[in-house]
């Protein structure tokens, strides 16, 4: 928005008032007219570059906001996992015995039967 100049909006009261057929002539109400518009706009000024000033940090923070969003939101790497161990070169799998490259796995037992603790119902026969 453009900055307002000192008698500029003065100017267009009084065109507005002359349109209605009230003319301003010089006196003390014209007086005080001037001195509250010419305040009216030092603080449209000041508004104006203030908001412009205000508009700027909450643009640098609302940026700032929407980083530690994307931060937060973003895909998690994965975790670090443990180094695979690399085969052998093909060197020293060929001069390993056979023996050595399949080694049996001990065998797990079988899970124990348990004793039955219910009784078996009575037959007709007994």
């Amino acid at each position: 928005m453009k900055k307002i100049e000192k008698d500029e909006l003065y100017e267009h009261l009084s065109g507005f008032f002359k349109r209605k057929g009230v003319v301003l002539a010089e006196g003390s109400y014209t007086q005080t007219i001037q001195k509250s518009c010419a305040l009216l706009t030092d603080v449209l000024n000041c508004s104006q570059e203030t908001l412009k000033r205000v508009k700027g940090e909450i643009d640098k923070r609302l940026d700032k906001v929407r980083q530690v969003i994307h931060q937060k939101s973003a895909p998690k790497p994965p975790p670090n996992q443990p180094p695979v161990q690399a085969a052998p070169p093909p060197e020293q799998a060929a001069a390993a015995p056979a023996s050595e490259a399949k080694q049996a796995r001990p065998r797990r037992k079988a899970p124990a039967k348990r004793a039955s603790t219910r009784q078996k119902p009575k037959s007709a026969t007994e």
